[in-house]
């Protein structure tokens, strides 16, 4: 079981996971997870190895994947590994090109690959690059593979599961406006799309989750103090968001952000200009 604090535990209720009720939603099914070698991919694959399904995991660091692959493999569940990086368009197709041979076709997309980025403006200047990575890997990736390989979710009935976070439907921040900008055009594409996808049979669903306690917080030094749900918890929603094929999952709390969000935008944005002004911003 995960540690939380006091506050952690009021912010991030536990997931009540009915075990039987997943696997009978997973047995013999085709599981895809993107960013699968560590973090809340990696969780949710020795999550489901208990179950007798098939995971397909992509990421890009081969090595882990293998590892997870042997220790995944001697419980139930079969696995296939690509090490692929989905900001590389030749590695995007070649992922493509896998999926669409998968013998058994595919009933389960969790698109859960992400970068992020914390630089402010003044230092991108000479950092065009910092954009196109993350809407690489956060944008053009996830929306390329769901075009390729809807045919094979709507022959199955499946599903769409993207891990987006809380800050797409809050106000925007400085300092992360690379991260946020490419979160939230996927966002934005997919729920756009769902009731077309919807229409041919395929489930989506959109999960917002707070800070979680992956090696992508890391470099952010201001987060290792900050209240954060662990990979374990999210992989546990993931899983629960399986079976009941709730469309949207977000923490209880976030209605009163966007609220905030709504209400406050003019006091937001006056404080963080002088919180700016304070800190200096530099080149």
């Amino acid at each position: 079981m995960y540690s939380y604090s006091f506050l952690e535990h009021l912010m991030f209720p536990r997931t009540t996971l009915n075990g039987k009720k997943l696997k009978r939603e997973l047995i013999g099914k085709t599981v895809l997870i993107t960013g699968a070698s560590s973090g809340i991919g990696e969780q949710l694959a020795y999550m489901l190895a208990g179950i007798k399904v098939h995971l397909i995991l992509i990421a890009r660091r081969e090595e882990k994947l293998l590892s997870m692959k042997r220790k995944i493999e001697m419980k139930e569940a079969t696995v296939k590994v690509v090490a692929a990086d989905l900001r590389n368009k030749e590695d995007t197709e070649r992922v493509i090109t896998f999926l669409n041979l998968l013998p058994d076709g595919l009933d389960i997309f969790i698109s859960n690959a992400g970068h992020s980025i914390r630089r402010p403006i003044l230092q991108s200047l000479k950092r065009y690059h910092d954009f196109t990575r993350t809407m690489a890997i956060n944008y053009f990736a996830p929306v390329e593979l769901i075009l390729s390989i809807q045919p094979l979710l709507e022959q199955k009935q499946g599903q769409i599961i993207n891990i987006s976070t809380i800050n797409t439907m809050l106000y925007p921040f400085p300092h992360w406006a690379a991260y946020q900008s490419s979160k939230a055009a996927f966002d934005i594409w997919l729920r756009s799309a769902a009731p077309e996808l919807n229409n041919c049979g395929i489930s989506t669903t959109s999960i917002y989750l707070p800070l979680v306690r992956t090696p992508m917080i890391v470099p952010t030094v201001s987060y290792e103090k900050s209240p954060a749900m662990s990979p374990q918890h999210a992989a546990e929603i993931i899983c629960h968001c399986i079976y009941t094929k709730k469309k949207i999952y977000k923490p209880w709390w976030l209605m009163f952000g966007q609220l905030s969000s709504v209400l406050f935008s003019r006091w937001l944005e006056t404080y963080i200009s002088i919180k700016i002004k304070k800190n200096g911003d530099k080149r």
